[in-house]
């Protein structure tokens, strides 16, 4: 007998196939491009829970990268948000783990907030898979009657062997340590040509190339991707673990420890989101055979 909380949903064209698993976070399972393999997809659903951060892509949301744990007063609200990663840090925001509802063909939306999070919010995302592109809306709306601290973001892991372009000229060098301001790339984190990932790289990259910020390259099935996004998206974030045979490629609207950023005025700060206002973020992903 199937279990719910495991069921698939499969959107496809005749050069894509993307599997969600709605229950278990919204989760994007498996995307191919020509039949060839591009996320790091675990072959048991139970390592989602194990490890929740380092298979797949998911929605990040109402934050992206690292905050600070524990009671903090941020934007007239008291946030309380548990450590959930081993540097004592709450990252990737709260719906990772939630259960998703179907919404319509390519749709999911989940409701969330009102616990450590102390506002109400929703969240959506609207997928269209169309020959060889994929585009995804990315929506986040305060259903609170306070001014909501706000972030959005999708954090695929691309699998490795990966050569990544990417149309940036600043960096945050460290998600983890969170420099006040970028500062121009240089050396390892220079990838405005076309090379392979340097590895244990963890940073965000701003003053970014619209529309297209980043190009991809699987060298060994011959797959390139285009990614555009929309201006929302003004930082992106690579994280290339030696631990992990995956590079993490995420356009978020925010630069790390955003609620630190907003509460002291910083560069890169969650956005401030009236009550009823929604903040929208688009991706789009195109292949092609190199």
């Amino acid at each position: 007998m199937s279990r719910p909380e495991r069921e698939l949903v499969r959107l496809q064209s005749d050069h894509l196939e993307l599997e969600l698993l709605p229950k278990l976070g919204g989760r994007w399972h498996r995307l191919r491009a020509f039949g060839h393999d591009l996320l790091r997809t675990p072959q048991d659903l139970d390592a989602y829970g194990a490890e929740p951060f380092f298979w797949g892509g998911f929605v990040m949301a109402p934050w992206c990268n690292r905050v600070t744990a524990g009671p903090q007063e941020v934007a007239g609200g008291l946030v309380d948000l548990p450590a959930n990663f081993p540097d004592g840090t709450a990252i990737h925001g709260q719906v990772h783990d939630l259960a998703w509802d179907v919404a319509g063909p390519g749709a999911l939306r989940v409701a969330a907030g009102g616990d450590g999070w102390p506002w109400r919010y929703e969240v959506t995302q609207r997928i269209d898979v169309d020959g060889p592109r994929l585009r995804l809306a990315l929506a986040l709306t305060n259903e609170d009657a306070q001014p909501m601290p706000a972030g959005l973001g999708i954090h695929p892991w691309f699998v490795r062997p990966l050569e990544m372009e990417l149309h940036a000229d600043r960096v945050f060098c460290s998600n983890t340590e969170s420099p006040l301001s970028p500062e121009p790339v240089g050396a390892a984190h220079d990838l405005r040509a076309l090379r392979e990932m340097p590895r244990d790289l963890d940073a965000t990259w701003t003053d970014l190339g619209h529309p297209e910020v980043a190009r991809l390259r699987w060298p060994a099935p011959g797959v390139v991707a285009s990614m555009r996004i929309s201006p929302e998206a003004r930082y992106l974030c690579a994280a290339s673990p030696r631990s992990v045979p995956a590079v993490a490629v995420e356009p978020q609207t925010h630069a790390p420890d955003g609620l630190r950023r907003l509460a002291n005025g910083e560069v890169g700060g969650l956005r401030l989101l009236q009550p009823g206002s929604t903040l929208q973020l688009t991706v789009e992903l195109e292949f092609s055979r190199a």
